[in-house]
């Protein structure tokens, strides 16, 4: 398991190359920003948009918390490939902060698995797209998603929401490579450097939320992921024999303390990464139904993600009133579906956003989870918001619920249906369920008269 944990700026500002005007000057070629992660679709996209499009390319790489051998490696290689200027972001505190407490707080899990880990990026790094658009003048805005996919639509969807005028490109969607193994063989003829390969031929998107991985041998369901696609995560039988005990303490829904030590939300999330990774839990290996309605085998790693959504819902189970916490169940899919769909600044997440903002005002307290070969336990919860009643849970001598209550509580809450029984039942309008009573009835006494006869005749027999 290795990620980078450093939590200091580091970006490098575009206006430190003083060549590159905020507009393209007389004779220039236009520019598109193009969102770069230095990956095999990426890194030709920098030389079709240049040799198809006939287009300067700004590249611009976010650092969001993936796994790298340094971000200044993959600007140095945007460059060598012909990028005229290229941008590195340190969006790291803001997708811990903006996005990723969202979607803590809507405990995001499209179709109750998957933890969003791509869809929660996108908006976020097409932001900045926009931004440098604007900064250099370009009227274009690129990116390497598949004509299949779900990222295209999270792009484009979100760069039309904040500036409906620029311009949209997808080379990896418009050009005629017929394979990926086309892709890597194009990379190779026009010098492209590129990791992938024929015999590895995997793609895989990660951040501090998690690790999305696909292609390759794991197109088949059937197949069982090989071992070398995981790195956040360690083999469940290969974890420590003993137990991993943490605490997590919330402050309004936002993590704020890890074993009782205050620190922000981002280093929570690399330390809760590295602990529940280290003792195998995490990983998802699932059937996706994607927006374009493909259905894809996708493989996951989210340690500090899940581990994290358990430890939310448990204080939430605690601390929110029932209607309340059961109609925010309806309002937590329909955000993560919305946020998979691609529609992070659109007006009904912002409306879902300032209901569950809502809900979070008292969920306060601490949850405790035991980590053990593969499996998260919520084992311990507490808050001073607690609306835990031991007088009206305990079955002991202190028992201080009105058990006298019930029977009036019952009348009234059957009074509908009985009026609508006795109805019925006056009218001969037999419905299913009357008919389930009398087969059921009928069945019964079948095996009454059956057992009676079998008694009666041993009872003959005898004498």
């Amino acid at each position: 398991m290795t990620q980078n944990t450093q939590t200091s700026p580091v970006a490098s500002s575009l206006h430190a190359a003083p060549q590159l005007s905020s507009q393209p000057g007389p004779g220039e070629k236009e520019r598109v920003v193009l969102a770069y992660s230095g990956g095999l679709d990426t890194s030709v996209c920098i030389k079709w948009l240049q040799e198809e499009y006939g287009l300067d390319v700004i590249a611009v790489v976010g650092d969001l918390g993936q796994e790298h051998d340094g971000l200044e490696a993959v600007k140095a290689k945007a460059l060598a490939t012909g990028a005229i200027g290229c941008a590195v972001v340190d969006m790291r505190q803001s997708f811990a902060d903006e996005y990723l407490a969202c979607a803590l707080a809507a405990n995001a899990m499209y179709e109750n698995k998957y933890p969003l880990v791509s869809a929660l990026s996108r908006p976020l790094i097409a932001k900045h797209l926009v931004a440098v658009a604007h900064q250099f003048g370009a009227k274009y805005v690129a990116h390497g998603c598949t004509g299949k996919g779900n990222d295209q639509v999270r792009f484009e969807s979100s760069v039309l929401m904040l500036d409906p005028a620029l311009q949209i490109l997808s080379p990896v969607r418009d050009w005629d490579l017929g394979c990926r193994a086309d892709e890597i063989a194009w990379a190779a003829a026009h010098n492209v450097p590129v990791k992938a390969t024929a015999e590895a031929p995997y793609s895989i998107d990660d951040n501090l939320w998690g690790r999305a991985i696909e292609c390759g041998v794991l197109e088949d369901p059937w197949c069982e992921p090989p071992a070398d696609i995981y790195t956040m995560t360690v083999d469940p039988t290969e974890a420590p024999d003993a137990p991993t005990y943490v605490e997590i303490d919330f402050e309004a829904g936002v993590p704020c303390a890890l074993n009782g030590e205050t620190m922000p939300f981002l280093d929570i999330i690399y330390a809760l990464n590295d602990i529940a990774g280290g003792n195998g839990f995490g990983r998802i290996d699932m059937v996706e139904n994607r927006l374009v309605g493909v259905k894809s085998r996708e493989c996951y790693e989210a340690p500090a993600a899940l581990t994290l959504i358990q430890a939310h819902k448990a204080l939430e189970d605690l601390c929110l009133e029932r209607s309340v916490l059961h109609y925010k169940l309806t309002i937590e899919q329909a955000w993560a579906e919305t946020v998979y769909n691609g529609l992070w600044f659109s007006p009904l997440k912002e409306a879902f956003d300032a209901f569950i903002a809502h809900t979070q005002q008292c969920v306060t307290g601490t949850v405790k989870l035991k980590l053990y070969k593969g499996s998260c336990t919520v084992v311990g919860r507490k808050s001073v918001y607690s609306l835990y009643d031991f007088g009206l849970a305990t079955y002991d001598a202190d028992d201080a619920f009105d058990h006298a209550a019930a029977k009036g509580f019952i009348d009234i809450h059957s009074l509908s249906c009985k009026v609508w029984a006795e109805n019925r039942l006056a009218n001969d309008a037999r419905m299913p369920a009357f008919a389930d009573v009398d087969a059921t009835n009928a069945a019964y006494q079948a095996v009454v008269e059956e057992a009676e006869d079998i008694i009666e005749h041993a009872g003959a027999a005898v004498a």
